[in-house]
């Protein structure tokens, strides 16, 4: 899988959540951050580079070194902060993907502002990950330690063409079946390129398990 630089504006719940999945997940996370408390957090979490200020300001934007940034997620509390911060990054380097959150269903009315919208709180930094990765999808969160994973094969990559009882899964995965879900894996199971299965892995062994898929 290939490592992507991702910059996430705001460091609460949901931020700080996205940026922990991230960071599993082997990407270069930078947070954006205000509020002190929240620094203070997300310093104690040591899976992001902390920039603290203010990121609807192009000053502080342009710290987080958006030349070099895959995906700028927007995941304050404040849709309209989200808005402005999206529509400054993309300013500052027009071919930014963004991903903005909003605290409502706004249908298709930032289109042509922002590339991606989550609104879903329940799943917010779920659904956020989601979009910021696009290759890997996270399908439901178990626990605070086991997510269910939808990878897809590529060529190339250490399991493709392979059966279950071939390879080597990290302690703490599972590959629990193909995506439509019509059967059970078992050691008998390739793992066909092109082809999508779920996997349930612990938080920790998720970098290793979708490197094995993506390569």
């Amino acid at each position: 899988m290939t490592q992507k630089r991702i910059v996430i504006a705001g460091g609460g719940r949901v931020g700080r959540r996205a940026a922990n999945l991230l960071d599993d997940r082997g990407h270069d996370v930078v947070v954006i951050e205000e509020d002190p408390e929240q620094v203070g957090l997300l310093e104690e979490e040591h899976v992001a580079t902390i920039i603290s200020g203010d990121a609807t300001r192009p000053t502080i934007l342009e710290q987080a070194g958006l030349a070099r940034t895959d995906v700028l997620a927007a995941l304050t509390q404040e849709t309209g902060s989200n808005l402005a911060i999206c529509m400054a990054a993309r300013q500052l380097q027009p071919d930014l993907y963004t991903v903005m959150r909003t605290e409502y269903d706004v249908g298709d009315e930032y289109d042509e502002m922002v590339n991606d919208v989550v609104f879903t709180e329940g799943a917010g930094a779920r659904a956020a990950v989601n979009l910021i990765e696009r290759d890997v999808q996270t399908l439901d969160s178990v626990t605070g330690d086991l997510d269910i994973l939808q990878i897809q094969v590529v060529e190339d990559a250490p399991v493709a063409g392979r059966t279950l009882e071939e390879i080597t899964l990290p302690r703490g995965s599972l590959v629990v079946s193909g995506a439509a879900g019509d059967h059970v894996a078992r050691p008998d199971t390739r793992l066909e390129v092109g082809k999508t299965y779920i996997v349930a892995v612990e938080s920790d062994v998720a970098h290793e398990v979708v490197n094995l898929f993506q390569g």
